[in-house]
């Protein structure tokens, strides 16, 4: 897959476009680096404190300290974007890690479910009044439904759905503003998938090979 294919999927949510984003840096910039702008009140900002450094005799040169201006906003520009990819890019990197610790912390200890049971309909209802949304509780073909219970995330309650396949899958599941996305990763010998749809994010983890996580998140999805 060329880049001129990945940026015509970054606006469909292609699942295969995970695979691209994992050997090429600038795709994975554009996909999770949206453009920000500079704060509001800069430009005017940095005119005020050129006109009160140069006094009046800066009017008989207007030209040189508009340009200087320019070159400061480009640079406060470019620094404003720098650290708000570095901001989101941080978030992103430590949120993977709490989900894999939950994902560990749930196969080391006792508290894999707090529902244990294969019927959705049992699974799904459980979440009433414990969560403020209601999680897609699914029947995945192939990946069988084990339970469900409570984790957190990001200070608010999240939903964990339990599959298995020799391997515990995690399906951990909230709300969230993030535009769509879709990216994989392996942490420890452990798979992380993740995606946004319909105002909720998932991230799918397990120590199940790559191919079956894939298929397992390819049927949930559809």
């Amino acid at each position: 897959m060329n880049c001129e294919t990945a940026r015509l999927m970054l606006d469909r949510n292609d699942p295969d476009l995970a695979r691209h984003l994992l050997s090429c840096p600038s795709c994975r910039i554009r996909t999770y680096a949206p453009y920000y702008e500079a704060p509001p009140g800069l430009e005017n900002k940095i005119l005020r404190k050129l006109r009160e450094e140069n006094g009046p005799a800066s009017t008989l040169f207007p030209w040189r300290w508009l340009a200087i201006a320019a070159s400061l906003l480009l640079a406060a520009s470019v620094i404003w974007n720098v650290v708000q990819l570095r901001t989101r890019v941080d978030s992103r990197q430590l949120l993977a890690a709490n989900v894999l610790s939950a994902h560990i912390r749930s196969l080391a200890g006792t508290h894999l479910l707090d529902v244990p049971s294969s019927d959705q309909h049992t699974v799904k209802p459980w979440f009433n009044g414990k969560l403020d949304f209601s999680p897609a509780v699914k029947d995945v073909s192939g990946f069988p439904l084990l339970g469900g219970r409570l984790e957190y995330f990001d200070g608010r309650p999240a939903a964990a759905l339990v599959y298995g396949r020799q391997h515990i899958i995690n399906l951990f599941t909230w709300p969230s503003t993030v535009p769509a996305t879709v990216a994989e990763e392996t942490r420890n010998g452990f798979h992380l998938e993740t995606w946004s749809a319909g105002g909720m994010t998932y991230w799918a983890v397990s120590d199940l090979n790559e191919a079956e996580l894939r298929q397992f998140v390819s049927l949930y999805r559809n």
